[in-house]
């Protein structure tokens, strides 16, 4: 049987609730709905979901606590969409910050929320050709850590796994593919997100932040991912496969 998605909106107007599902499922997904983090957990305990859209502004627990629980859980790996107020750009950034995959701003049209969607569950599930490197999976190394292809983990010279969300492992993978390369803000965005750059968009900036705190990156003087000021930024050390995973 052909896989179906199943899309949990958390939104707690009901009108936007019950708008979104039925667009949804009209167009070939299919659609659950929360009304709060209460409900949301509920649901998620007795069921599996591709993709939460959450909305920020909520009474109880807001959409950024409810995203820090989601990437502290079982659900780490779930695709997050933010449905954030026009206005609140700092609410978006704190929703990247967290781990959410993407962010609409409100109002939004159905197809837009459609769109995006369809588009971070493309992102999420495969990289663009143009990173694969090949169809086996491979150990990268660089520097004193390397990079599993197969469980999408970092590994450090000790052994110890260090788990990434999907977003930190494509911006990782895409800087791993083109060693010493400067990569512009539009290049990285483009390749990761499939998607150009917005006015004031920050999202890779912070992306960039998150993947140099799980290297252990000093952010002022960091040594693998060094920013080139007006351009972009770089994976300043080389890449070599020291294995092949099949």
């Amino acid at each position: 049987m052909e896989h179906v998605d199943h899309i949990l909106i958390v939104d707690d107007d009901r009108e936007i609730r019950e708008l979104v599902s039925t667009y949804l499922t009209k167009n070939g997904l299919r659609a659950s709905i929360a009304a709060d983090g209460r409900q949301m957990r509920a649901f998620l305990e007795a069921n599996t979901v591709d993709l939460i859209a959450l909305d920020i502004m909520m009474p109880g627990d807001d959409g950024l606590v409810l995203c820090r629980e989601l990437r502290a859980g079982k659900h780490k790996a779930t695709p997050i969409l933010m449905l954030t107020a026009r206005s609140d750009e700092m609410d978006r950034i704190i929703g990247l910050e967290m781990g959410a995959d993407d962010y609409l701003a409100k109002p939004f049209s159905a197809r837009e929320l459609l769109a995006r969607i369809k588009a971070v569950l493309r992102r999420t599930r495969a990289l663009p050709p143009n990173l694969q490197i090949s169809e086996a999976g491979q150990l990268l190394a660089f520097g004193e850590w390397r990079l599993d292809t197969v469980a999408r983990h970092l590994i450090d010279r000790e052994g110890t796994e260090v788990a990434l969300s999907g977003a930190e492992y494509r911006l990782l993978r895409v800087f791993i593919d083109h060693p010493q390369r400067v990569l512009s803000r539009d290049q990285l965005l483009n390749l990761t997100q499939g998607r150009d750059a917005e006015y004031f968009d920050r999202s890779i900036d912070l992306l960039v932040s998150r993947v140099r705190q799980r290297l252990g990156d000093d952010a002022r003087e960091p040594t693998y991912i060094k920013t080139v000021r007006s351009e972009g930024y770089v994976l300043s050390v080389p890449v070599e496969i020291v294995e092949e995973k099949r």
